[in-house]
């Protein structure tokens, strides 16, 4: 038999279709995104590229290590980067980003939606907010926050938003895509130094203007992973995006819960700026915290916060009452404790969220 494999069948154009469909309602937003062919942190370095120019100023929000990655390829373009930064351990204000404004007149901002890294979530909404008001392009770093959170791009007026399938969304790290408002396609075609004939280009993968269906599948598109992605969504599209969220949103209130009843203390200062896909532990001495590998869904920290906190990454799969306790019961191992009343206590506000 000389048939081949169907994980092998080029992705049909009406798989393509598909793709695009599921992630333009998951954005909400009218306009098809771009499906890159690898993992999230190529489409962030592809919208820097992109974006980034002399003559332009940009104002980069940093609360963790991606912000400062995104900056330094801002800066590679020749574009004035300012950076507004804060402690780890915080998220920006909207009130700190408008100073700012006020005061170097930027083109455009950038930050990272939600950090799993630290465990903290900055304003999206009333960021988004401000710029409209004050005509700038925006850029979000959106890969982990979709799914656990908000994001209505053409309502908030997104120009760029990056998104990746592998944390709330449940699906395959290999593909991700890049949603592009008129108005972003605009800013990057105005950039003589946006990359043409490149991994990092964006506009070589441009839609048709007139929203015309492509005739044929992007060659780039990584088969598989794209199949991956579409049984993701398809499973949020069943579970709904709402629901979804809720249910991240309860995990975060119930691991909060757990660790509070395990005496220890949430790394990111201020309750209003939890994450709902990742909480963070601060180790606070705890010899027994510091970790090296991951157990389960609980993580040492990234960098330089190895030592400083752990991760409990309860996105995805993972946002399930099942999951959080796990992650209780390793955590009171680690510090040697009897687990069942932190257990309780992430049972009673999972119930209570209900």
């Amino acid at each position: 038999m000389n048939q081949e494999p169907k994980g092998f069948i080029p992705l049909s154009l009406s798989e393509f279709n598909t793709l695009t469909t599921l992630l333009s309602d998951l954005l909400d937003t009218q306009y098809p995104p771009v499906i890159i062919p690898g993992e999230a942190i190529l489409g962030i370095e592809a919208v820097a590229a992109g974006i980034a120019a002399p003559g332009r100023t940009i104002l980069n929000v940093v609360t963790g290590p991606y912000g400062s990655l995104f900056g330094q390829w801002l800066e590679r373009g020749g574009a004035t980067v300012i950076e507004v930064k804060v402690s780890f351990d915080e998220v920006i204000t909207v009130e700190e980003v408008a100073s700012a404004v006020e005061r170097y007149h930027p083109v455009a901002v950038s930050f990272v939606q939600a950090e799993v890294v630290t465990g903290g979530s900055n304003p999206a909404k009333e960021i988004f907010g401000l710029a409209r008001k004050h005509n700038l392009i925006t850029v979000t770093d959106s890969v982990s926050a979709v799914g656990g959170e908000a994001l209505s791009v053409d309502e908030w007026s997104v120009d760029f938003a990056v998104i990746g399938a592998q944390k709330a969304l449940a699906g395959p790290n290999g593909v991700s895509a890049v949603s592009i408002s008129p108005r972003g396609w605009a800013f990057l075609e105005s950039n003589e130094q946006a990359p043409r004939n490149s991994i990092l280009s964006l506009l070589d993968l441009k839609p048709a203007p007139d929203g015309t269906p492509p005739l044929r599948v992007p060659p780039n598109i990584p088969t598989l992973e794209a199949r991956a992605l579409i049984a993701a969504l398809s499973t949020i599209a069943d579970e709904g995006l709402a629901q979804v969220i809720k249910r991240h949103e309860r995990a975060a209130a119930s691991a909060i819960a757990g660790i509070t009843a395990l005496g220890l203390e949430p790394w990111q200062k201020n309750s209003r700026q939890y994450s709902t896909l990742t909480t963070t532990v601060r180790i606070n001495g705890e010899e027994n915290l510091r970790i090296k590998q991951p157990i389960g869904i609980v993580a040492p920290g990234d960098g330089e916060l190895y030592g400083q906190l752990l991760r409990i990454n309860h996105f995805g799969a993972n946002a399930s009452r099942e999951g959080v306790e796990t992650a209780v019961r390793t955590l009171a191992g680690l510090l040697k404790q009897d687990a069942e009343q932190a257990v309780q206590e992430v049972r009673q506000v999972w119930g209570e969220a209900l």
